[in-house]
């Protein structure tokens, strides 16, 4: 019978290993197709309830607080003293404007979070089980996560919505008007008004169809180019398809990176309208209607190369981008300023002006797997740092009271080993 055994596994290992890794495969596919069934079930149960407690719950505190809140504005713009007459002036002309563009992207913001949240979260919860650890715990956590849990979660929202509404921005707006004898007022002249009001238009006609447009055309580029990288991690087992617990979320992934384009579709057309509109605080900054005007055609300019650079196509631009600083203000290590800084006839004052815009760096962030493998280095050369402060300590013949001190926190420990190292050696 050994014999049998021994020859059946000399001769039949590559088979039984092949069939071994179809059945995986096959298990993994039958796991991704039975999630996607069962959370599409819970979403379509649970959804409804979810979005519906998070839009009537938003909305009403939206409508019911909005009276509240022009009040409250428009009574702290009167009593402080960090704006002249000049700025109340233009402040009060934009905000049937600012009030407007709140109800309405709030409320459109609110339908699409709670779309988003109710029937999104018991499809991931579905997804999120086959980290557990048995068979049957993914079978359960299965079952219920992703129910009861995402109804509590609308709910919280909506209670840290209205404590936002109702609580903070009337903080704000206290501390607004007590904070106005500490502090030099901003003052615009009269003069100026109607030039912030004209860029601010200027920026709602001219950036919002042109954002639209660039961001419609390169949204294919953007759809092909996640699937392809999607795609590759999931040959390559790179990526959110490292671990094989996470191949059904990475799954999904594949699957809504549509919803996903169309997402950041929306988030574009809706950030060129406050794109748009602090073009008037261009115009306030920097005391020119022309740098205004200016800014408002660098924004495109800036916006196409920013997806250019996110979507890896052609460098640069071939919009046109004028300067709107009077200088380049100086950037930090996170955040760069985007200027046009071969645009001649630039003028450079000595004179202190305000920052300008700021626009995240677009350089390549570090891997998950790069990041490990950083920290583990790191835990290696502590421990060996540690080690060696142990021996350095009792081959020194060193006192008592020092003896003591290896029960001490680890920050002190490496300290002490660095003074050591520089007295002995």
């Amino acid at each position: 019978m050994d014999e049998m055994k021994a020859w059946g596994a000399a001769n039949y290992a590559e088979p039984m290993a092949s069939v071994q890794q179809t059945l995986r495969v096959a298990y993994v596919v039958f796991s991704f197709c039975a999630a996607l069934f069962l959370g599409g079930i819970k979403a379509m149960v649970v959804g409804p309830v979810a979005a519906a407690l998070m839009v009537l719950g938003n909305v009403g505190v939206i409508l019911v607080l909005f009276p509240a809140h022009v009040w409250w504005t428009i009574y702290s713009l009167i009593k402080t003293d960090r704006i002249n007459a000049g700025l109340k002036l233009a402040v009060l002309i934009a905000l049937p404007v600012l009030f407007g563009l709140w109800l309405g992207l709030s409320i459109f913001g609110s339908a699409l979070v709670a779309l988003g949240y109710g029937f999104f979260t018991p499809w991931i919860s579905t997804f999120e089980a086959f980290r557990q650890e048995s068979e049957a715990k993914k079978f359960v956590h299965g079952l219920v996560d992703g129910t009861w849990g995402t109804i509590k979660g609308s709910c919280t929202v909506v209670r840290d919505f209205a404590d936002l509404c109702f609580h903070s921005y009337p903080v704000y707006l206290k501390e607004l008007r007590e904070s106005s004898q500490n502090s030099e007022p901003h003052s615009i002249r009269l003069l100026d008004v109607p030039s912030c009001m004209v860029v601010g238009v200027l920026g709602l006609i001219v950036d919002i169809p042109l954002y639209t447009v660039i961001a419609l055309i390169k949204s294919p580029y953007m759809l092909f180019k996640g699937w392809q990288r999607l795609l590759h991690d999931l040959i390559s087992r790179e990526g959110p398809f490292l671990e094989t617990v996470c191949v059904p979320i990475a799954g999904l992934a594949i699957l809504f990176w549509p919803l996903v384009v169309v997402g950041s579709v929306l988030l574009a057309i809706v950030s060129s309208i406050f794109v748009g509109l602090y073009g008037a605080v261009i115009v306030y900054q920097e005391k020119s209607f022309q740098r205004g005007v200016s800014y408002v055609v660098a924004m495109v300019a800036e916006f196409d190369e920013y997806t250019n650079d996110w979507l890896y196509l052609r460098e640069g631009t071939i919009l046109p981008r004028p300067s709107y600083r009077k200088r380049k203000s100086s950037s930090s290590t996170d955040f760069s300023v985007r200027t046009n800084a071969s645009v001649k006839g630039g003028d450079h004052p000595t004179s202190s002006e305000a920052p300008a815009m700021l626009v995240p760096t677009l350089a390549p962030s570090r891997s998950v797997r790069e990041a490990i493998q950083e920290v583990k280095v790191v835990q290696v050369c502590l421990s060996h740092v540690l080690n060696s402060y142990h021996s350095i300590l009792f081959a020194q013949e060193l006192p008592m009271h020092i003896i003591n001190l290896l029960y001490i926190d680890i920050p002190t420990k490496i300290s002490l080993y660095n003074i050591l190292c520089v007295q002995i050696f």
